[in-house]
């Protein structure tokens, strides 16, 4: 990678810092029709951002392919904490009417650098050689938000990414990695479409490893109060027995049956979301098959009340707020509801022995998120 710029900024080069970016980006969503605050400066250089492409001119030219090039971004903190970076699994999310293979970074990042002068950093995970784990955590820690973008494959099958440099089980991995890497101050971390989906997975996967290691590992020599350790203990067999019975159902129809199913946080849609379609606040009647769904439900309807944020926001406030989807798999709310559920339920029983295991071998069972919300939902028309 050829670092041409180590400045912030292309329409204000070395000026672009976080406040302007916030500024920029909040002036743009609280009024979406007036001239941007530095139109002046894209009349001069829009034509270089339009003809722009990934690794060959700015301000599109950091590309990471291999550790060298993590480093590189590493050595220069500042740079990196006035950019996003965009994790690509795959090189296109589909291909459009032209026959044009689309690549979404380049939307995330011509928008970015449009609307608030914020620089890219592109990883494109697909065609990169072997890249340490570590230091693509420290980066995204570092950033001013990253995002994991869609693509073509489907995380239901692993034989989809077999061309691809980065498999289906490594993205798994570093997406776990993610979820209990984040910390009070870490960036953002926005997954789009099969991140969403690999973000669902990791859920999962991590309640399966809290729970084992709760229940095989946890020494309860560490505990000074010995009804904290049997609290954990308790919780994590009640977290299994919830999971190993929850199923779920598409159109009244069976898809997935228990946590241990692979289809469990990802299953193919009733009906594939191709186009333009409203978001609108998530809601469920109650009924399903599964006894424990109901509490699930309630809890995420507790749970919900605690956090507002932006897309609650607009969706109340704004009329027909639509977003363009291409979707063929989707996360099951079973899933997600189970997940919420489960994660309070540990936060629980943790949080009494917080200071043992801080300082123990299972200090990462502190990382793990706390709760999930389903802000939104899109609905098929009959």
């Amino acid at each position: 990678m050829n670092l041409s710029r180590t400045d912030s900024g292309f329409f204000r080069p070395g000026k672009s810092n976080l406040s302007s970016i916030q500024t920029l980006l909040g002036d743009f969503i609280n009024d979406r029709d007036s001239p941007s605050l530095i139109w002046k400066l894209h009349e001069n250089k829009i034509e270089g951002l339009s003809n722009s492409s990934w690794g060959k001119s700015e301000p599109l030219e950091k590309v990471v392919i291999d550790n060298d090039d993590l480093v590189k971004i590493l050595n220069h903190p500042k740079m990196l904490k006035n950019s996003i970076c965009i994790i690509e699994p795959a090189e296109h999310v589909g291909t459009n009417l032209a026959g044009e293979d689309v690549r979404a970074s380049s939307n995330i990042a011509y928008l970015s650098q449009f609307i608030a002068d914020c620089d890219s950093i592109l990883i494109p995970l697909w065609c990169s050689k072997e890249l340490d784990h570590s230091l693509i955590i420290d980066l995204l820690n570092g950033c001013l938000a990253y995002f994991i973008e869609g693509g073509y494959p489907s995380v239901k099958d692993h034989k989809t990414f077999y061309n691809l440099n980065f498999g289906l089980n490594e993205l798994q991995i570093l997406n776990e990695r993610m979820l209990i890497s984040r910390e009070l101050k870490t960036a953002p971390g926005i997954f789009i479409c099969l991140g969403h989906q690999l973000a669902a997975q990791a859920h999962i996967k991590l309640l399966k490893k809290a729970t084992q290691e709760v229940l095989k590992k946890l020494d309860p020599d560490i505990f000074s109060i010995s009804s904290h350790y049997q609290n954990l203990i308790e919780t994590s067999k009640r977290i299994i027995s919830v999971g190993e019975n929850l199923n779920v159902y598409k159109d009244n129809k069976l898809v997935a049956k228990g946590w241990k199913d692979p289809l469990f946080a990802v299953a193919l849609n009733e009906v594939p979301e191709v186009g333009q379609v409203e978001l609108q606040h998530y809601s469920h009647t109650g009924d399903h098959p599964s006894s424990d769904f109901q509490k699930l439900l309630m809890y995420h309807d507790l749970s919900s009340e605690l956090d507002i944020g932006i897309i609650e926001q607009s969706i109340t406030y704004e009329k027909n707020l639509n977003i363009v989807m291409f979707h063929s798999d989707e996360v099951n709310e079973e899933a997600i509801l189970f997940s919420n559920w489960a994660y309070g339920e540990l936060r629980n029983a943790l949080f009494p022995a917080r200071k043992e295991l801080s300082v123990s071998e299972n200090a990462w069972l502190l990382k793990l998120p706390t709760s999930i919300e389903i802000v939104c939902s899109t609905f098929a028309e009959d």
